[in-house]
């Protein structure tokens, strides 16, 4: 389980320890803050793309020796940023990085999907989350304490020592998840048909989709909430990182909840539902909080608390069905979910703070479309009426 987690925590680790040094970082290369942000740009792309190439080697060799191969890239590429001089050796170290640290998530999502079934899976899923939620809320507090030390090149140096040890955990703990008899043995190229048929199962691009928009909407608070909310409210730093910290810890529980209780008593469906409404109903409280009442930050918090406890329920339930209905390509299917998760984030994120002056009004307008473009994946495609619940199989 620790392992595991900490595999599925690489990505946000990768992409959040080095953001309070960015800073730092263009002073020290001399370049500007736009250069600098292709290194965040890179490694998204990096981690979306990764996983449609980890996730059918994994089908198709094993879990083990790609997840290894992928660590110890990741690793390399990690020194390579460290020790890099220019902006244009630090965004291609950045997007190696990217690709390789795409392993960790993919297979161990693939793991999951090999050793569960149904609600014991989303069960799961929930602990993995427990540990890989912390990674959000730490990573941004850890990166800013390391400066106190160190440079920016040993946030890094901290990252390449965490993929170094996750890859003695994988070599020594994890145990292959996948035996042979359930490989692709044709070669890549049948499992990259798989890929295919998948996305023309309707069902199940309707859960990807909604995990997609989904991650969406938390990308959107991610990156929009910062700025958003220290330009418009004037509040410190401080302040803010205890706000994204609350919010935060209302995704961790509301994971343990769905998967402790919740899906004991209620389908996933259902859950889906409740907490795909909740989204849209927090980005609508968002822009009326603004435009309508105008009753400054009392109104805007609880609306984000909303949106992140609702994640709680819409991540592990959406993830977690479109698992269930892929066992015989679990690493395709995972690779299918992270892409469209990581490459929403990458475009979704700027969008958010996005305009001449940082808005309230816009942050919560992209959460709103974003949860409604889910709701409607997940109404259309999914077809919740049904009484078949991939998840009770």
């Amino acid at each position: 389980m620790i392992v595991l987690g900490g595999l599925v925590s690489l990505g946000p680790l990768t992409t959040d320890l080095y953001m309070p040094a960015i800073p730092a970082l263009t002073r020290d290369l001399g370049s500007t803050a736009e250069a600098v942000q292709l290194t965040l740009t890179a490694s998204l792309v990096g981690l979306a793309l990764g996983q449609l190439l980890f996730g059918p080697l994994s089908d198709r060799l094993g879990r083990r020796r790609p997840l290894l191969v992928g660590l110890l890239v990741y690793t390399l590429a990690t020194v390579v940023c460290a020790l890099a001089g220019s902006v244009p050796v630090l965004v291609t170290a950045r997007a190696l990085q990217g690709v390789a640290g795409a392993a960790g998530l993919v297979i161990g999502r693939a793991i999951a999907r090999d050793r569960y079934e149904g609600v014991a899976m989303i069960r799961f899923l929930a602990s993995m989350g427990l540990i890989s939620g912390l990674a959000p809320i730490l990573a941004p507090v850890l990166g800013a304490q390391l400066l106190r030390f160190t440079s920016w090149r040993g946030t890094f140096a901290v990252l390449a020592g965490l993929g170094a040890l996750l890859a003695a955990g994988a070599l020594l703990v994890l145990r292959e998840s996948l035996p042979p008899e359930r490989r692709h043995a044709q070669g890549l190229g049948s499992t990259f048909r798989a890929i295919g048929g998948l996305l023309r199962d309707a069902r199940f691009l309707g859960y990807v989709l909604t995990s997609t928009f989904g991650f969406g909407a938390l990308f959107a608070y991610v990156g929009g909430s910062s700025v958003v909310l220290q330009t418009v409210y004037a509040i410190s730093p401080q302040t803010y990182s205890l706000l994204f910290a609350v919010n935060s810890i209302a995704v961790v529980g509301f994971t343990q909840l769905n998967g402790r209780v919740l899906v004991q008593r209620f389908s996933s469906g259902a859950l889906l539902l409740a907490g795909l409404t909740a989204a849209a109903l927090a980005g609508a409280a968002l822009i009326l909080c603004t435009a309508v009442w105008d009753v400054g930050l009392a109104g805007v918090w609880p609306a984000l608390f909303l949106l992140m406890a609702s994640m709680g329920v819409i991540l592990p339930n959406s993830s977690g069905q479109a698992l269930t209905m892929a066992p015989h390509a679990a690493g395709s299917a995972s690779a299918l979910i992270g892409t469209g998760t990581f490459l929403c984030g990458a475009v979704v994120a700027p969008l958010s703070s996005a305009g001449a002056r940082p808005s309230v009004l816009v942050l919560g307008a992209v959460v709103l479309g974003c949860a409604v473009l889910a709701l409607a994946s997940f109404l259309l495609l999914c077809r919740p009426s049904d009484d078949r619940d991939p998840a009770d199989a």
